[in-house]
């Protein structure tokens, strides 16, 4: 059975759009005034058409290139923020000229991780880019590459396109990309055949994806696209791939690219970004009896259950749980540093209370804070 990609793209009522730094900026690693009003133009025009719109831009660190005298993006993660530092305004304000062109109002969002996986930061990303589309602004969210660590990045933006339409509840994600869709083989390669729809994995396994890093100013590549395009579709949204040059087609419901079909449900966004946009700051190893109530009845993680504490970390930080054999089991955000837990190992809340106070008649992962790998 095809899917009519018109009338799934047509109920779509809002839409996030990722555009890679390799479709805004010249081979120089400036902004391309041209290619910047192309896509505001084919954004605008689908917002006119009815839908809302959300845009997920990468090209800070490769707007900011030129201005620094730099030729290429540069490897040290200080001189990358101070890439981002420049080119985030100058990249911002050309949108902003763009989208005034058409009367629509932009504002800029920059995430890091820590903005949606703790509850409270995640309420509030969330209701910002609530009331900005309910105020019929057009969001131009970036990773905060200013202010991001190693540890803190989500590590593309293909990801964090992904995670972010996830986050605003969108019906469909359109990642652009300077390649026409996902092909079974190198795209240069002659006999190569492009993929147009992918309904699961078993679709990938006859396609050859090739390394995630890119020559040039981006950082992604179809590795990435199709992680996210995974992210996304387990989570109930449909996906677009396709070049920057047909993105009005896309967004129109041509047979364009490359159509990844939803496979899953959505599941609570928090958590979503726990398992995908995070790595464990530390690892808590639990006894066969912990492990079956985490992964079979759902449990949270109690003292008793634990047998071994790794990594330097503290209260709210994400840690991975082990099984006895050290296999990643699930991954949840713990409620005491790394120095407190030795001593709370293998004791009961109840006890624990008792002697230290009620305090520590506490989860050391709340279920609820808590995400299966």
């Amino acid at each position: 059975m095809t899917t009519d990609r018109s009338a799934l793209v047509g109920a779509a009522r809002r839409v996030v759009v990722k555009v890679g730094s390799s479709s805004l900026t010249t081979a120089a690693g400036g902004i391309d005034p041209a290619r910047v009003r192309q896509l505001v133009e084919v954004v605008a025009a689908a917002r006119g058409a009815g839908m809302e719109l959300v845009l997920v831009s990468s090209g800070a660190i490769a707007a900011g290139l030129a201005p620094l005298g730099l030729t290429a993006r540069p490897r040290a993660l200080a001189a990358q923020q101070a890439a981002a530092s420049v080119g985030q305004g100058l990249l911002v304000h050309r949108y902003q000229e763009e989208f005034a062109r058409h009367g629509i109002v932009t504002g800029q969002v920059l995430l890091t991780v820590d903005d949606v996986v703790r509850r409270a930061h995640y309420r509030n990303a969330h209701q910002t880019l609530a009331k900005l589309l309910e105020l019929g602004v057009v969001p131009i969210v970036n990773e905060n590459d200013t202010v991001a660590t190693s540890e803190i990045r989500f590590g593309d933006n293909d990801r964090l396109a992904a995670l972010v339409a996830h986050l605003v509840h969108a019906d469909l994600l359109v990642l652009l990309s300077d390649v026409d869709g996902l092909y079974d083989g190198p795209p240069s390669r002659e006999g190569s055949r492009l993929v147009p729809l992918v309904r699961s994995d078993a679709d990938l396994e006859q396609v050859t994806i090739g390394s995630a890093g890119a020559a040039g100013v981006g950082t992604g590549g179809m590795t990435t696209k199709v992680e996210a395009a995974r992210i996304a579709t387990g989570a109930g949204i449909d996906v677009v791939l396709t070049s920057a040059d047909q993105a009005a087609a896309a967004l129109a419901g041509a047979e364009v690219g490359t159509l990844f079909e939803a496979t899953g449900k959505r599941r609570p966004t928090r958590l979503l970004w726990l398992a995908h946009a995070t790595s464990g700051a530390g690892t808590l190893t639990l006894d066969a009896g912990a492990v079956r109530a985490v992964l079979s009845r759902g449990a949270s993680l109690l003292p008793a259950g634990i047998t071994g504490v790794s990594g330097a970390f503290v209260a709210g930080d994400p840690v991975d749980l082990l099984d006895p054999d050290g296999v990643v089991v699930a991954r949840g955000l713990v409620n005491f540093d790394a120095d407190e837990l030795p001593a709370l190992l293998g004791r009961s809340t109840g006890e624990l209370a008792s002697e230290l106070g009620a305090a520590y008649e506490r989860e050391v992962v709340h279920r609820d804070d808590l995400v299966l790998l």
